[in-house]
């Protein structure tokens, strides 16, 4: 897959333009609505021997419409290349989301992002697709703006999981409520965050359960506060773990929330490097104990629970 800033550039890769299929959308998540649809829209494009086109805008408009907005990505931007490169997208186009670009009309959109590339098939777009200044960019709006084109403009269906159309609306409240099993089912895959691993208190270390500090992007969603059993990936191996979300009260309670995970079987210096780690199931609240010491004794019972989960 090519991730480009422009469709134009497709022709500097090929040295032409070739025929495209294209698609709109944010994406957060890939989640499986996204993938049904990709998946349909690939075969829909190797079935008339086009290349297939995402466009896609980082940053994610809310981070510039609603700037107070913290912590709403589901997926980062490098994942959710990853993620569309093995729903087989060929092109990738980041448009570089500002508050002048918000401004523009739907045609001005697509007068200047769309239709300056010259070899457009197909455009297909979501069952609620809108975009442009205060949304009113539709459906009609593009078929009749690509009309004279002789680009073909077709509406896709909406995508079901257990009767309920999944939304990436519905997967972040799914994380918001610690429900990770309920969002890695609608993800069609682990919840996941990845992470650099920065200096912490040291008091895990000191009451016999080291963990990890994870620091993740600032926009990044974190599940509710709580504890979890998770699953650790560094450098390709993989160790159980469990990771605490919370404000440590028992010590004290801190006003900012913290990732820490502590990895079973493991007791490397990873400052500085990069995690991954997956989110299995949900263990209990964060609360505050009376004593380090029944801190420490609940500590062991999550543990025991987290190294006896069956995945």
């Amino acid at each position: 897959m090519k991730v480009i800033h422009r469709l134009e550039e497709i022709e500097k890769i090929h040295g032409q333009f070739p025929s495209l299929g294209l698609t709109i959308g944010n994406f957060d998540g890939v989640h499986l609505g996204h993938q049904q649809l990709l998946k349909h829209l690939k075969q829909k494009c190797d079935d008339k021997s086009l290349k297939f086109a995402v466009i896609t805008f980082v940053p994610h408009p809310q981070k510039i419409l609603h700037a107070e907005r913290e912590r709403f990505l589901i997926s980062s931007y490098s994942q959710r290349r990853a993620y569309l490169e093995e729903n087989g997208v060929d092109y990738l186009i980041e448009i570089d989301f500002t508050r002048d670009f918000s401004t523009l009309t739907g045609e001005e959109f697509l007068d200047q992002y769309v239709l300056t590339y010259p070899s457009i098939e197909s455009i297909y777009l979501g069952y609620d697709f809108a975009f442009g200044a205060h949304k009113q960019g539709s459906f009609d709006l593009v078929k009749d703006h690509c009309k004279l084109k002789g680009i073909h403009v077709e509406i896709q269906p909406k995508f079901e999981f257990d009767g309920v159309v999944i939304s990436s609306s519905r997967v972040r409240k799914a994380i918001e409520d610690g429900d990770v099993g309920n969002a890695s089912a609608l993800l069609g895959r682990n919840l996941c965050l990845d992470g650099v691993v920065v200096k912490g208190e040291g008091r895990g270390k000191k009451i016999g359960f080291p963990t990890a500090n994870i620091q993740i992007p600032s926009d990044s969603i974190v599940p509710k506060i709580g504890v979890y059993v998770t699953r650790t990936i560094y450098k390709g191996m993989t160790f159980k773990s469990i990771t605490n979300i919370g404000k440590n009260p028992t010590f004290k309670d801190s006003a900012s929330v913290t990732i820490e995970t502590n990895i079973f079987e493991f007791d490397s210096d990873i400052y500085g490097e990069s995690i991954h780690i997956e989110f299995l199931a949900r263990v209990r609240d964060e609360k505050k104990f009376p004593t380090v010491t029944d801190l420490v004794e609940q500590i062991k019972k999550d543990v025991e629970f987290a190294r006896d989960y069956k995945v």
